[in-house]
Parts: C-alpha cells; sequence; structure tokens
C-alpha cells in the first residue's frame, strides 16, 4: 500500500509543482517507518506522509480494533518556498505516527497540539487538519480509502482561539486579516 500512497503523491505533485520528491524515513520504537517527501519549486514546499495509512485507525480503548476496515489518512504540509523549515519532516512523521503509537485518529477540523514548535524557530505549535487536494486513493474492497488530509500550521493564540470557537471560527478570522496560512513567516490572527 505504501508504494500506491508513494505513486499517487508523487504523480500528483509532479505534475503540478514539476518537482520530484526528496524522502527522509523516521523510525519510531515498536512501529513501522514513517517516510516523508518533500517536493521543491521555486515557490512552494510541499511535505507528505507515508505509512500512516498502513493500518485503519481506531481508538485505543477498542480491545477489538477491524485490522482491515477503518479510516485511514497521510498527512500533506503545503507552505511557501523561499526559507528553510528544519525540523519538519521529523514533527509531520511523529504526527503520522501518532494513530499507531497512541491511537490518535486523524480527522478533518482535528486540532492536533504538538506543544513544541513545529519546525525549528516557529511561533506554530499546532496544526488544524482538513482535506487536500489530492483525491482519495480507493483501496482494494473492504479496506477505506486513503485520505490526504492537509495539516496547516497554527499558533498557540490561534490554536486556543479553535477550542474557545472552533476552527470555522479561526478560518473566517484568517480570512478577513487576508493571511496566508503557508507563509512560514506569517503571524498569528489577531484574535
Amino acid at each position: 500500500m505504501s508504494d500506491a500512497v508513494t505513486d499517487r503523491i508523487s504523480q500528483y505533485l509532479a505534475e503540478r509543482l514539476g518537482a520530484r520528491p526528496q524522502r527522509a524515513s523516521v523510525t519510531f520504537l515498536g512501529v513501522e517507518p514513517i517516510d516523508v517527501l518533500r517536493f521543491v519549486t521555486g515557490d512552494d514546499v510541499v511535505y507528505a506522509t507515508v505509512g500512516c495509512a498502513r493500518h485503519p485507525m481506531s481508538e485505543p480503548t477498542d480491545i477489538h480494533a477491524d485490522p482491515v476496515r477503518g479510516p485511514r489518512a497521510e498527512l500533506v504540509v503545503r507552505m511557501h518556498g523561499g526559507r528553510a523549515l528544519p525540523g519538519l519532516h521529523r514533527r509531520l512523521a511523529t504526527l503520522a505516527a501518532a494513530p499507531a503509537v497512541e491511537g490518535l485518529i486523524l480527522a478533518e477540523d482535528a486540532l492536533i497540539d504538538l506543544s513544541e514548535p513545529i519546525w525549528d524557530g516557529s511561533t506554530c505549535t499546532a496544526m488544524i487538519l482538513e482535506r487536500d487536494d489530492l483525491d482519495e486513493l480507493p483501496l482494494d474492497e473492504p479496506m477505506d480509502p486513503v485520505r490526504f488530509l492537509r495539516a496547516v500550521p497554527i499558533t498557540a493564540n490561534e490554536a486556543a482561539w479553535v477550542r474557545l470557537k472552533g476552527v470555522d471560527a479561526l478560518r473566517d478570522a484568517w480570512r478577513e486579516a487576508a493571511i496566508d496560512v503557508r507563509s512560514p513567516d506569517r503571524s498569528g490572527a489577531q484574535l
């Protein structure tokens, strides 16, 4: 399955960005490695995980979790290029390993607080998840398709706003302030 995910991501992004991926592999004790693909063009950089969707996600307390059926996801981060984002691939791999390690279920509009900078020197310490432009990758029945979720870096203040008002209120604040969430140097929304 990982090869199919890699092919889907590589084909889609190579067509749109004209870039070939660089690959980093991150290993965690007791979990299969998570690969992070990085596509770089002059204007954009895209990171995508491969390995999160190997197994369906389930609640950690579910002792009868189905080993075949259940939601599957991979993560995508899209940022404007021109600036190094050291450590982002490690934090993204950690997040992608969380379903296997902690029983976290990655879904649209989820708020994930890493409690550390998303990349070294970043003011963003959390992410919200939303549907990415990549189409779902269908798998053989009875497996659920792999969904690609965009992980949008947010500040601690914005994360608090999401907890208080919801993710749609944060998106409204971004629109009103014309904040480009793909800018690595952006300031947080004034909430």
